[in-house]
C-alpha cells in the first residue's frame, strides 16, 4: 500500500473508532486470530452505539462531500449492507456551505465571458441551492426568460480524485485479504463511483443528457424536462429555464393543489419502465431534490426531472435478460428465471438449478398481489440477492444504477400512494414490451438485419437453440475449472511445504556448521 494511502487509511481508522463503526464488522470475515482478537477487544472497550445507521451517516458526513456521495451510493445496496443501514444512509443530504457570493459571481462571469454575460439582465448573488459538486443561482435574461445557472465548485475534481484514488487502493488491498470483498467487487464499486462523480463535474455531459432526456419525452404526459440554453453551456456551467413548481417533498403543497397522488404514482412507475426498457436511457438520480411536479392540471399531474448528470443505460444483452427475468417473475415461471441466470452467467454454470428455483419461489411467492404499503423492495431485494449469493451469484456492477433508480421509485411511490400495486402497473408494460421485442415481427426484423452473419453461423443453429446442451456444456466447463483450481491449490501447497523444508534444512545445516566450527 502506498505511503500516502497508508496515511489516509490511518485517518479513516480514527473516524472508524470515534464513531464506533467497528461493530459493523463480523469476526468471521477477518483472517487470522490476531485480527479477530483485536476486534473482540475493541468491541468490548468501545460499546456499540444505539443507532448504528445514524452513526454511520454522521461519520460519512464528517468526512465531507465525497463521502456523502459515497454514502448515497451505498444506500442503494441493501444486498451488501442490509436494509436498516441503507435506510439510514438514504437520509444523507448533499448540502454544503455555499461559496462566498462575490467569488461565486466572479466564477460565473469568468465562465460565461463578456459576450455571453451581456445576454443576462440580472444574476442573483445568493444561491438557491448549494451542494458538494455545484451550486445554483437564479437569473433573468435580457429577453425576459427566467433561468437558473448551475456552476461547478472550483478545485473539486482534485479532491475527488485524491480521495477516491485512496479508497480504490484500500479496496484492492482489502480484497486481497478478505475473500468476501472479492465477491462484492468492492474495488469496481469504488471505480464506478469515481466515474459517476467525474461525470457530475462535466456540464457538457449533463447538457447532452438533459437534451436527450427532453427529446425522449417530448410532448409526453409522463415527464417534463426543462429547456436548456446550449449557447451558454461551459465545462463548468450550464443555464436552463427556471421551473416554478413544488418539489415532490412538499406534500402539503401538493395536497392543497388537489393533486391526484394515485395518478402521479402510476405515472412514476410507467416513467421508470419507459426509460429503462423503451429508451434504455434512464435518470439515475431521482431523489426528492431532483424531482418536481407540474400541477397545472392537478387531476393529471406530470413529473419534472432536474439534474441529468447521472444517466444509466444497459447493454442490449443485460436489458433483454432483465426484461425476460421480470416477465418470467410476473408469470411466476421460476425455472425460466433460473435458466436466464445460467445463460447470462450471473450464477455459476454448475449451480443446482432445482435448489435455486425452490429458493426463488420461497422468496418471491409471498409478495404477489400485495399493495406497496405491505412490501419493502429494499428488504425483498436484500433477501433475494443474499440468497442468490449463497449459490455463487456475483454482484452485477452494471445494474447498480438501475437498482438505485428502482429504490427511488419505490420511495416516491410509497410516499405518494401507499396502496400502489407495482405489479399491476408494470405487468402490462412488460407484456407489451415482450410483444414488441420478443414477438414474431421483432424476431423476423432482427433476422433480416443480421442475415449475412447468421447465414455464416447457420451450421451452429441446432446447438445454439438447445438450451439444455448449452447449459450442460457450461456445467462441464465449470466442473473442469473447479478441478483445475483444486489442482492449482494442491500445487501451491506442495510448493509451500517444499520451501519450508528447504528453510528448515538451511537452518539445520547452518546450525550443524556452527557446531562443527565451535567443536
Amino acid at each position: 500500500m502506498p505511503l500516502t494511502t497508508l496515511r489516509y487509511v490511518l485517518g479513516l481508522a480514527g473516524v472508524f473508532l470515534r464513531f464506533r463503526l467497528h461493530h459493523l464488522i463480523s469476526a468471521q470475515h477477518l483472517p487470522g486470530r490476531l485480527a479477530k482478537g483485536l476486534l473482540f477487544v475493541l468491541q468490548r472497550v468501545l460499546p456499540a452505539p444505539e443507532d448504528m445507521p445514524a452513526q454511520l451517516a454522521a461519520a460519512l458526513s464528517s468526512r465531507g462531500p465525497v463521502y456523502i456521495k459515497l454514502g448515497q451510493l451505498l444506500s442503494t445496496r441493501p444486498d451488501v449492507f442490509g436494509a436498516a443501514i441503507c435506510q439510514g444512509l438514504a437520509q444523507l443530504q448533499d448540502r454544503v456551505a455555499p461559496l462566498a457570493e462575490q467569488d461565486a459571481l466572479a466564477l460565473i462571469r469568468h465562465a460565461l465571458g463578456e459576450q455571453s454575460l451581456a445576454a443576462f439582465k440580472h444574476i442573483e448573488s445568493r444561491p438557491m441551492a448549494s451542494a458538494s459538486i455545484a451550486q445554483v443561482h437564479s437569473a433573468r435574461l435580457v429577453s425576459g426568460e427566467a433561468v437558473v445557472i448551475k456552476v461547478v465548485r472550483p478545485n473539486i475534481e482534485r479532491q475527488i480524485r485524491r480521495e477516491m484514488g485512496a479508497l480504490i487502493d484500500l479496496a484492492a488491498w482489502l480484497a486481497e485479504r478478505l475473500p468476501m470483498l472479492r465477491q462484492l467487487h468492492l474495488q469496481q464499486i469504488m471505480r464506478d463511483q469515481l466515474a459517476v462523480l467525474l461525470a457530475e463535474l462535466s456540464m457538457f455531459l449533463e447538457a447532452r443528457n438533459q437534451i436527450q432526456l427532453r427529446r425522449n419525452f417530448a410532448d409526453s404526459p409522463l415527464l417534463f424536462v426543462p429547456r436548456l440554453y446550449p449557447q451558454f453551456t461551459r465545462e463548468n456551467l450550464l443555464v436552463m429555464e427556471r421551473i416554478e413548481a413544488p418539489s415532490i417533498g412538499e406534500l402539503d403543497r401538493l395536497r392543497d393543489a388537489g393533486v391526484d397522488f394515485k395518478v402521479l404514482a402510476h405515472k412514476g412507475v410507467e416513467t421508470f419502465f419507459t426509460q429503462v426498457f423503451d429508451h434504455n436511457f434512464f435518470h439515475a438520480d431521482m431523489h426528492p431534490g431532483n424531482v418536481f411536479v407540474d400541477i397545472t392540471n392537478p387531476k393529471d399531474p406530470k413529473w419534472i426531472a432536474l439534474d441529468c448528470a447521472i444517466i444509466g443505460s444497459l447493454s442490449e444483452q443485460d436489458q433483454s435478460y432483465l426484461a425476460q427475468n421480470l416477465i418470467a417473475f410476473f408469470a411466476r415461471d421460476y425455472r425460466q428465471i433460473v435458466n436466464l441466470h445460467l445463460r447470462s452467467g450471473w450464477i455459476p454454470a454448475d449451480t443446482d438449478a432445482d435448489a435455486f428455483e425452490q429458493v426463488i419461489r420461497s422468496v418471491c411467492d409471498p409478495i404477489f398481489a400485495k399493495p406497496l404499503s405491505e412490501i419493502s423492495f429494499a428488504a425483498f431485494m436484500t433477501e433475494l440477492l443474499e440468497t442468490a449469493q449463497k449459490f455463487g451469484m456475483q454482484v452485477q456492477p452494471q445494474l447498480v444504477l438501475l437498482q438505485k433508480t428502482l429504490l427511488y421509485v419505490e420511495g416516491l411511490g410509497r410516499q405518494l400512494y401507499p396502496q400502489l400495486d407495482l405489479w399491476e402497473t408494470a405487468e402490462p408494460f412488460m407484456r407489451h414490451w415482450a410483444v414488441r421485442h420478443l414477438g414474431a415481427v421483432a424476431v423476423i426484423t432482427k433476422l433480416l438485419s443480421q442475415g449475412p452473419r447468421l447465414w455464416s453461423e447457420l451450421h451452429r443453429l441446432p446447438s445454439l437453440l438447445d438450451d439444455t446442451q448449452t447449459i450442460d456444456l457450461r456445467k462441464q466447463l465449470a466442473h473442469q475449472q473447479h478441478e483445475l483450481q483444486a489442482l492449482s491449490g494442491q500445487l501451491q501447497q506442495m510448493q509451500r511445504r517444499s520451501r519450508r523444508r528447504r528453510w528448515w534444512i538451511g537452518i539445520l545445516a547452518g546450525a550443524a556448521g556452527a557446531l562443527w566450527l565451535l567443536g
